[in-house]
């Protein structure tokens, strides 16, 4: 059988480690888009690579001390900033969401707890628990920060399951202090289905004779890779359930390979194998601000994304050759361009891409811009593609600059060296 953990609230858990005073109480994860990347004075900074896997997002972490009160989440007018990241299960009651405003959250829950999100904790309580995973699970697979895949086919009896997976979530906790929910059933995407209905710090296996009675009922917004069109599309069809999708195989076969796919998976008949070393395919930042029209400070705040997100490329000894910029602005207008190129990657070059892309993709000029986020993704190991030899000796040279660059800012920190255009 597979079986799928998942940490419970990760980051209040994490959080209640470190304050153990927050154990039953209404706290909340907040989180202020880190725009202290645009100041201009340098900052000594540099980027965690931990875990950093397909769906592991890298971050860059600055060596100052942050406020995690809710102090730390007022602008300079003395407004409360910013959006909830997640919340525990007591906050949960009060109608708390993920992705809700502070400010309504504590309307709805005025004794709420808000605390500062901390990267570097939760890389090292993730990676802490991956390594014990490793010495109970013969196969394991981390598919994000605090969630894991892992087959125990042929090493514990599909008898055995609901009781292995009971004592590994005490292990678990005795060992990282961490509460997690396991699932187990024939494939991944069932076992990952269970998890949700065994939170909090629940285990529960789905048995071939269970499987229709469990799965049938579920409303289709609960089953992962089912997103808001085709949650829309299925209930136009008057299609509401997994049983009624199971029961509608011809319905879904002929909206095409995706829609086919899915049926499969709730239907127990797809399985993935697991992944024991994940290959990052892309690779972004993105930062949100207060609105912003100045169009000469936004090409500033690209170089700085640039910079930063080149560090980190370099810093995965990868060549990307899709490059991708997308703007959001008020009103909910949004604009993104990409491009590609099979070039040898350099940071002054994927810099001017950056700002063509930029100019480009600047589309409502009259509007102000809310966020920006820069992506690059088929990296040169995992594509087809041929790197272009044209200019390749000039290229050369631009590549031992930016491998020199590199290690300054290895030992100072990003902000060590900057491009002019910064200032």
């Amino acid at each position: 059988m597979k079986i799928h953990i998942d940490i419970d609230c990760f980051f209040v858990s994490a959080a209640r480690i470190i304050d153990p005073s927050l154990e039953h109480k209404a706290v909340a994860i907040g989180g202020r888009s880190d725009t202290k990347i645009f100041n201009k004075e340098a900052k000594y900074q540099s980027v965690n690579l931990q875990n950093a896997g397909s769906f592991v997002p890298i971050f860059y972490k600055t060596y100052e001390e942050k406020d995690d009160q809710l102090s730390g989440f007022k602008d300079e007018d003395g407004r409360i900033r910013g959006i909830l990241t997640t919340s525990s299960y007591e906050a949960r009651a009060y109608g708390v969401k993920t992705a809700m405003s502070i400010k309504e959250a504590l309307g709805l829950c005025p004794q709420l707890i808000i605390k500062a999100p901390n990267m570097t904790l939760y890389q090292k309580l993730s990676h802490e628990l991956h390594e014990f995973l490793q010495t109970r699970i013969p196969l394991i697979e981390q598919a994000s920060i605090d969630e894991f895949y892992g087959d125990v086919s042929g090493w514990i009896e599909d008898a055995d399951v609901p009781a292995f997976i009971d004592n590994l979530r005490h292990e678990i906790k005795r060992h990282t202090q961490l509460p997690v929910s396991i699932g187990a059933a024939k494939t991944r995407y069932i076992a990952k289905l269970a998890t949700t209905y065994a939170k909090p710090f629940g285990c529960k296996s789905i048995t071939e004779h269970e499987f229709d009675k469990f799965v049938n009922p579920i409303p289709v917004d609960s089953f992962a890779g089912i997103g808001r069109s085709m949650s829309a599309r299925l209930k136009s069809a008057q299609i509401h359930t997994l049983g009624d999708i199971r029961a509608r195989r011809g319905t879904l076969e002929s909206w095409g390979p995706y829609a086919k796919e899915l049926y499969k998976r709730i239907n127990g008949e797809s399985d993935g194998e697991i992944q024991t070393q994940h290959r990052r395919k892309s690779i972004g930042i993105s930062r949100t601000f207060d609105p912003l029209y100045d169009r000469i400070e936004l090409k500033r705040r690209v170089h700085v994304l640039a910079r930063h997100l080149s560090y980190a490329i370099q810093k995965l000894e990868v060549i990307p050759t899709v490059f991708h910029l997308s703007i959001a602005y008020e009103m909910s207008k949004s604009s993104h361009k990409n491009i590609s190129l099979c070039e040898i990657f350099t940071e002054k070059k994927f810099d001017s891409l950056c700002l063509a892309l930029l100019r480009e993709a600047d589309i409502y000029k009259r509007l102000h811009v809310i966020r920006l986020s820069i992506n690059c993704s088929s990296f040169t190991r995992d594509s087809r593609k041929e790197l272009s030899l044209l200019g390749f000796e000039e290229e050369q040279k631009m590549k031992e600059l930016s491998r020199q660059t590199q290690k300054m800012r290895e030992k100072y920190g990003i902000d060590t060296l900057k491009w002019g255009s910064e200032f």
